[in-house]
């Protein structure tokens, strides 16, 4: 499939035009490129590290969350020259899906981070810039304490805990990424637990007034399961082989 019939297929498949985002997200295609593709990368974000590695071998598709405006228009100087040049010297794409990656029912991160929580009844919930965007879903009674373990072993890395709420955990709202200053509003859908990446400061003792556990599990570390998932669909529909480039932040 070449890169013009394969960004149809993904604004389609992710339904970019429906979904509103932030303006620095600019959903879709950010680079193009000229010759055929011949493998995909998944990473979290495009940062220079990222976008260099990848451009090593010529036609690569790397498939990002956070793509490269989210500072909105500037100057081509610096780090923002650097992956420019790098990108167009090795031929790469560049797609980048913010929120429609977070929303997609089947390839998304909240969903498939439920999933790997153990939820049941899972739907979407919390609804912001005119669409739901976490899921909520229950789990069969489990303590706080086993709870955050199952999630550290699902995002593959360490949980900080505001334990605010029950000491049994059956009713979980997740929503991954830098959301924690919903805590009002996830504690207002009657949860025992808020599932996210990262918050402000002031989101723990929120959490605390609130009566609810949150769990900030890692903005980066909560992010990695949409661009996995839409890769390999996207390998097993085109042939392609896909790998993940993994750069964490740590945050």
């Amino acid at each position: 499939m070449k890169l013009p019939a394969l960004v149809i297929y993904l604004d389609s498949l992710l339904q970019i035009a429906e979904i509103n985002d932030y303006p620095g997200a600019m959903n879709g295609l950010q680079i193009g490129s000229e010759g055929p593709l011949r493998r995909i990368v998944a990473a979290v974000d495009a940062c220079e590290a990222v976008v260099t590695e990848a451009a090593r071998v010529k036609g690569t598709l790397l498939l990002v969350h956070h793509g490269l405006f989210w500072n909105g228009a500037q100057p081509v100087t610096g780090a923002f020259r650097r992956k420019m040049k790098a990108a167009l010297d090795g031929d790469l794409a560049l797609y980048s899906s913010h929120l429609p990656l977070d929303l997609h029912p089947k390839l998304g991160n909240n969903v498939l981070l439920a999933k790997a929580l153990g939820l049941r009844g899972i739907k979407p919930a919390l609804p912001m810039k005119g669409q739901p965007v976490g899921v909520i879903g229950t789990i069969a009674p489990i303590s706080r304490e086993a709870f955050s373990q199952r999630l550290g072993d699902a995002v593959g890395g360490p949980v900080h805990d505001a334990p605010g709420g029950p000491a049994k955990i059956s009713k979980v709202l997740v929503l991954t990424g830098g959301a924690g200053s919903e805590v009002a509003s996830a504690a207002a859908l009657g949860v025992d637990a808020f599932v996210t990446g990262e918050g402000p400061h002031w989101s723990y003792t929120a959490a605390e007034e609130q009566g609810l556990n949150l769990f900030y599990a890692g903005h980066y570390a909560t992010e990695t399961f949409g661009v996995k998932a839409l890769s390999a669909h996207l390998s097993h529909k085109t042939g392609l082989p896909w790998s993940f480039l993994d750069h964490p932040t740590g945050l």
